[in-house]
């Protein structure tokens, strides 16, 4: 049996072989970050058809050995990670979980754990442990200090251990959950804020427009929305995909988001001001407390950073739009509470970049309606993407000014009303699309998108890097 207590620093024969089977933009960063700690017995392996392509990629990565199917590293490893689309688990292990060395311990790095539990019990040797992983952030972005979700499911103690030091190079933030307790997790941090940025790229796509190249959507809040929509289309269909159609927990959240946007754009387009504000104030209250009665969870927010920090990283233009004027005597100037920044003296009022943020209306509504408290699992296992979203969330909301003007613009200023209608639209379709449980259908519409924004992913990854180093980094805590 292999030492638990190994370290990259034991001598070779202590080592333990770490085999990887799925050979993705994960499995590739795995297999470069162990070689780089100093594991020295890596088998990896991807599609037989990839082999020789696969043995190039690895010619200077040391310690890696390829092989041409998932048998030979099963047979050889002491701990096999599956590295494989959701959709694909099941049959993946299926064809290579009967090889797996007696006494191994076999993970999965699957974002949607129930396929990947029933496929482990299904297909593996009852004398195989079972451990399981997922490293809650995108290839591309440092692992350290991220959460990293260790599922030890069937499994003495020392396999465990053994996980967690040849991990630990990551130097990632151990997350301990069961099957279950993780995609109940991520559907909350992930579901909704994935349609959230979907949605707002199919209505940019279907206006045939890139709304921050023409002076709209710069700056502050409309900086996270433009580079992290593009960075989520820079991605690989698949890793929303298997969240969105195979975890139980994800689908009546997305369907309740466009149902949320669906709501709350027939408010703005009746003007219905006292339900609209009602609804929004009571979304609030419910998600981040009553303002001045949660100072404990207010301390320990993410949180975000400053228009001017955020502006840094900017796309497009830095133009604004004409500011749109109101008439003081128009039906717009309601009889119910003021809306602070927005009432002047004067005959006509400004309000300059007003937006609706509809998006981040529709969420925290959906978080609202369905008793989500996201700030429970914002330290548990938040992604980077999360941080800021929730963290743009806050920033609007806990602003009375902010809310207020939010309302207001979505009341009563038609500049964005277009590109609200096109959200609506777009976020039903994509609930419509996880309801048909085709991945098919979601590949399609993902990729129809992300070839409209293709031009421009080599720009917003590196800005979206940049944007999350310096959040994570710089943010107040």
């Amino acid at each position: 049996m292999v030492r638990s207590n190994v370290t990259p620093d034991s001598s070779i024969d202590d080592q333990p072989t770490i085999g990887l089977i799925g050979m993705g933009a994960m499995g590739m960063m795995y297999a470069q970050r162990l070689s780089a700690a100093g594991w020295k017995k890596i088998h990896v392996c991807d599609r037989p058809e990839k082999y020789e392509d696969l043995k190039k990629s690895m010619t200077d990565v040391q310690g890696v050995v390829v092989y041409r199917d998932g048998h030979g590293v099963s047979r050889s490893s002491d701990f096999i990670l599956y590295s494989v689309e959701a959709e694909f688990i099941d049959r993946v292990v299926a064809e290579y979980g009967p090889s797996t060395k007696v006494g191994a311990i076999v993970g999965g790095q699957t974002s949607v754990k129930a396929p990947e539990k029933e496929a482990f019990e299904k297909y593996l040797p009852e004398d195989v442990h079972i451990v399981s992983c997922h490293s809650l952030h995108a290839p591309s972005v440092n692992p350290q200090d991220q959460p990293l979700v260790l599922i030890k499911h069937r499994a003495a103690n020392w396999a465990l251990t053994l996980v967690e030091n040849i991990l630990r190079p990551f130097r990632s933030r151990y997350v301990y959950m069961t099957y279950e307790v993780h995609d109940l997790v991520t559907a909350n941090t992930q579901a909704v804020t994935h349609a959230a940025f979907l949605s707002m790229g199919t209505a940019w796509r279907s206006s045939q427009s890139y709304p921050w190249e023409q002076g709209t959507y710069v700056g502050g809040i409309e900086t996270v929305k433009v580079n992290i929509m593009l960075r989520i289309y820079a991605n690989k269909w698949h890793v929303y995909a298997g969240l969105a159609i195979l975890n139980p927990q994800a689908r009546p959240q997305i369907d309740q988001f466009a149902k949320s946007a669906t709501e709350l754009y027939k408010l703005m387009l009746g003007g219905d001001e006292g339900e609209l504000r009602r609804r929004i104030y009571a979304a609030r209250d419910a998600v981040f407390g009553p303002r001045g009665e949660n100072e404990a969870e207010e301390k320990q927010t993410p949180i975000f950073l400053s228009e001017a920090v955020l502006d840094q990283f900017s796309l497009g233009t830095r133009n604004p739009p004409p500011p749109t004027t109101l008439p003081s005597d128009s039906p717009k100037e309601s009889t119910s509470a003021p809306v602070p920044g927005l009432q002047t003296p004067t005959r006509t009022r400004t309000m300059g970049r007003a937006n609706s943020h509809l998006s981040i209306l529709a969420m925290v509504d959906c978080w609202a309606v369905l008793h989500i408290r996201p700030f429970a699992h914002l330290e548990l296992a938040a992604t980077p993407v999360f941080r800021m979203w929730i963290g743009i969330a806050e920033y609007l909301f806990r602003s009375q000014e902010r809310l207020d003007a939010a309302i207001a613009a979505a009341l009563w200023d038609v500049s964005y009303r277009s590109d609200d209608l096109e959200f609506v639209i777009a976020a039903r379709g994509w609930s419509q699309c996880v309801s048909f449980g085709s991945f098919e259908l979601y590949a399609d519409r993902f990729q129809h998108t992300a070839a409209f924004f293709e031009a421009r992913f080599d720009e917003a990854v590196a800005v979206g890097s940049r944007m999350i180093k310096t959040i994570v980094e710089e943010g107040p805590r």
